[in-house]
């Protein structure tokens, strides 16, 4: 399975829910982001296969190891995009959106400037 954008997203959704409860269930991914429950399915089972996640016989959904380093590098990406539109003027809310949109098509390269460049503003230097 390629590392997709829907992937990504799924992938994130699982660390932020992870973060704010102990346990994450497909009913949890579906009121996230608004899917049904048998789309969630389909695209667990593909993780799961993939090695991106777990499902255990409770159904609480974690992590592997290689959907950690995904996530983390996306939910990175989503935060810093943000906080810098935000920083530059874009609304909060907007800023959210279009970090969302951002980060899964910005060049490591790029993303790397626009956080060391954001860390040195944000810092005063």
């Amino acid at each position: 399975m390629a590392i997709t954008e829907a992937v990504e997203n799924y992938l994130e959704t699982i660390l932020i829910l992870s973060q704010k409860q102990p346990d994450v269930h497909a009913i949890d991914i579906c009121s996230y982001l608004g899917y049904s429950r048998p789309t969630v399915s389909i695209i667990l089972k593909k993780m799961k296969d993939e090695g991106l996640v777990t499902v255990d016989d409770e159904n609480h959904i974690r992590l592997t190891d290689a959907g950690r380093i995904v996530a983390d590098r996306i939910y990175c990406r989503h935060t810093v995009l943000t906080d810098f539109f935000i920083h530059i003027g874009v609304n909060r809310d907007v800023a959210a959106e279009d970090a969302c949109m951002v980060e899964h098509d910005i060049s490591d390269e790029t993303f790397d400037c626009i956080k060391a460049h954001y860390k040195k503003i944000s810092e005063g230097k």
